[in-house]
């Protein structure tokens, strides 16, 4: 039993015009429909664009926050520990990065002289940034 496929179409208007053309069952083309454009699209109504700004909206947000967590909080720990070691004075208690106790003896802008034993008298030079904290004499 042999199928025949048909299309029909409505009667065409003055602004569409078609063109419908058949293939018989045993060929691979399909039939195929021409239609010019009648000012409707078939997706429906265009829909209005989105402002771009809105969408860049997510972007600038993710930008925001990879500056205040990568750039802001090192920064504002480097200037915390540039004015602590800027206040240093003589027989201040302090840790260093290397977890050396001592007592400071001179502040020079390029080192500093650290006490590190009473009996001996043993001095050590460190460079401002090798220091790590300032051991107040509430913590003792």
């Amino acid at each position: 039993m042999k199928s025949i496929w048909m299309l029909a179409a409505a009667e065409p208007t003055a602004e569409q015009t078609e063109v419908i053309t058949a293939q018989p069952q045993g060929q691979t083309e399909t039939a195929v429909t021409e239609q010019k454009d009648s000012g409707i699209s078939a997706e429906g109504p265009e829909k209005p664009q989105p402002n771009p700004w809105v969408q860049m909206l997510p972007f600038f947000i993710i930008l925001i926050v990879m500056y205040l967590l990568l750039f802001r909080g090192p920064r504002r720990k480097q200037q915390e520990h540039q004015k602590m070691v800027s206040s240093l004075k003589k027989n201040d208690r302090v840790r260093t990065i290397g977890g050396i106790y001592g007592t400071v003896v001179d502040v020079r802008p390029d080192e500093i002289i650290l006490k590190v034993d009473e009996s001996t008298n043993t001095k050590i030079r460190v460079i401002p940034s090798a220091i790590a904290t300032v051991i107040s004499d509430e913590k003792k």
